[in-house]
């Protein structure tokens, strides 16, 4: 089975109430771990940004619950690539608030400092997640 890497981006509706956050990150663990899947969500205002690896067909087995959750509609996949290797694998869901994003990172993969994650490009995605990671490694490490 091949290693796939999906970054989506999605808006909260009215049904999301910032305490869900705890409770996605509970669940995602749990699933994620039990599926072998490892990724990152970050989440500022009203936007969703997540990447997911793991195997093909886990990683849309979850594509498919993630567009049934009414917590979030106008689901977009920005990236979906096979992948050599995990950027993720210490994480089964690793979390970055919008307190910990910086406008510094996004502004330099999008047009405007403010996380829009539907005015990137697939790759753009990619790479600010990248980033993100590398920021959330030194925080966690620090």
């Amino acid at each position: 089975m091949f290693l796939t890497r999906m970054i989506y981006a999605s808006t909260a509706t009215d049904k999301f109430k910032p305490e869900d956050i705890a409770n996605i990150l509970t669940k995602a663990n749990h699933y994620n771990k039990s599926k072998d899947l490892t990724g990152m969500l970050c989440f500022s205002r009203n936007f969703f940004l997540q990447c997911i690896e793991g195997s093909r067909s886990n990683v849309n087995e979850l594509y498919q619950k993630i567009a049934s959750d009414k917590r979030h509609s106008d689901i977009v996949v920005l990236n979906y690539k096979e992948i050599d290797e995990r950027a993720f694998s210490e994480w089964s869901m690793a979390y970055l608030p919008e307190s910990k994003l910086t406008s510094t990172l996004v502004l330099k993969f999008s047009e405007n400092s403010q996380l829009l994650p539907y005015n990137l490009s697939g790759e753009s995605a990619h790479k600010l997640i990248m980033a993100l990671r590398d920021d959330l490694d030194l925080v966690t490490k620090s």
